[in-house]
C-alpha cells in the first residue's frame, strides 16, 4: 500500500482499474503524467511483456497514448495518461500532467517520477493543492510558497511550485526534489533555490529541516548539483542575531537592568526573561551559522541514463 495516495486509487476500480495497476496509474497520474514502460516494469516487479500488455490496454480503453517523442533519444516510446476523468476522479483535474509537453519539461517529469518509484513509502504531497495546505498548516504563509503567475484571456492564475516537483514533509523534515532534464549550466538549479528559500527559512524558524535531492543522469549533472546544494548546506553567516532578535535581546537587556518590572511580566518574570534571553541567544547563534537548507544529496537515475534531448 502506498501511503501518500491516501486510497485514491480506489477509485479507479469504476475505470476497470484495481490492485498494483491502479496504484500506478493513480501515482503517475499525480506525480508526472507520463512513464516508460521500463519504469513500469519495475514498479509492479514484473517482465517487461507485462507492462507492455497494461501500455495497450491503457490505449485501447482511451486513457493513454504511447509515442517516441521527437526530441528525446535513448528511452524508447513515452506513455501519456491523458483520460480528463481519470485525473478528475483522483482529485486532479485540472494538472497539467496530462497534456503535451516540451521535451525539457517531460524529462523533468520522468525523473521525478522515478525517484518517487524508488521511494514510494515517503510522505508525498502530489498536488499543489496538497502542497499548499500543508505548509499552512505549519503556519506558513502562501506568500513565502515559490509561486509563478500565468496570465491568459480571463486574467492572471497564481500557481504554486509551479513545476511540480516532488516534495515530502513530516513532522520533523521537508524533502524537495529538483529534477535535472540536461541544462548546461545550473542557472535553473539556483532559480529554483532561489524561489525556496523563503519556504526553507521559515520551516528552520519552525525547528525543522530542510533536504534537496538533485535527480540526475549524467556524472557531470550530479557532480554539478552536487556543488550547488552543498553550498547551500555550509555553514555561514555573520555571527549575528537578525533584527527583531536582536530588539527582543536589547529589550530584555535594558528591562533588566532598569527594573521594568512591567516589561519582565510579559515573559513571566524575571528568571522566564532570563531563560528567553539565553534561548534566543542560542537560536540567533545556531542561525546564524547555518546554509540556506541542512542537507543537499544528489540520486543518480538507471531508467533514463541514457535519455537525451535537443
Amino acid at each position: 500500500m502506498i501511503t501518500h495516495l491516501k486510497g485514491r486509487e480506489k477509485v479507479l476500480e469504476s475505470f476497470g482499474w484495481t490492485g498494483r495497476k491502479a496504484e500506478w496509474i493513480a501515482l503517475v497520474c499525480l506525480h508526472s503524467g507520463v512513464f516508460t514502460r521500463a519504469q513500469a516494469t519495475r514498479f509492479l516487479d514484473t517482465h517487461h511483456e507485462r507492462a507492455r500488455r497494461l501500455v495497450l490496454a491503457l490505449i485501447r480503453r482511451g486513457h493513454a497514448s504511447e509515442e517516441t517523442v521527437p526530441g528525446i533519444r535513448g528511452i524508447g516510446r513515452v506513455c501519456r495518461i491523458y483520460a480528463r476523468g481519470l485525473y478528475r476522479a483522483l482529485g486532479a483535474e485540472h494538472v497539467r500532467h496530462r497534456r503535451k509537453a516540451s521535451p525539457e519539461v517531460l524529462l523533468r517529469r520522468l525523473l521525478s517520477l522515478d525517484y518517487v518509484i524508488e521511494h514510494s513509502d515517503l510522505p508525498w504531497l502530489p498536488t499543489e493543492q496538497e502542497k499548499v495546505a500543508a505548509f499552512e498548516a505549519l503556519g506558513i504563509e502562501r506568500d513565502l510558497l515559490p509561486v509563478k503567475v500565468y496570465r491568459g484571456a480571463v486574467g492572471a492564475t497564481r500557481r504554486h511550485f509551479p513545476l511540480k516537483l516532488p516534495v515530502a514533509l513530516d513532522s520533523a523534515r521537508a524533502l524537495f526534489v529538483y529534477a535535472e532534464p540536461g541544462h548546461d549550466t545550473a542557472t535553473a538549479l539556483r532559480s529554483w533555490g532561489k524561489a525556496h528559500a523563503e519556504l526553507w527559512r521559515a520551516l528552520r524558524d519552525r525547528g525543522m529541516s530542510s533536504e534537496i535531492v538533485a535527480v540526475a543522469r549524467t556524472t557531470r549533472e550530479l557532480e554539478r548539483a552536487r556543488r550547488v546544494t552543498r553550498g547551500w548546506a555550509e555553514r555561514a553567516g555573520t555571527g549575528e542575531p537578525d533584527p527583531g532578535t536582536q530588539q527582543e535581546l536589547a529589550r530584555i537587556e535594558r528591562a533588566i537592568l532598569q527594573g521594568a518590572v512591567n516589561v519582565l511580566e510579559e515573559f513571566g518574570g524575571l528568571q522566564a526573561a532570563l531563560k528567553r534571553s539565553i534561548a534566543l541567544e542560542r537560536r540567533a547563534s545556531r542561525l546564524a551559522r547555518l546554509g540556506s537548507i541542512d542537507r543537499g544529496l544528489v540520486w543518480q537515475t538507471v531508467r533514463l541514463q541514457g535519455a537525451r534531448y535537443r
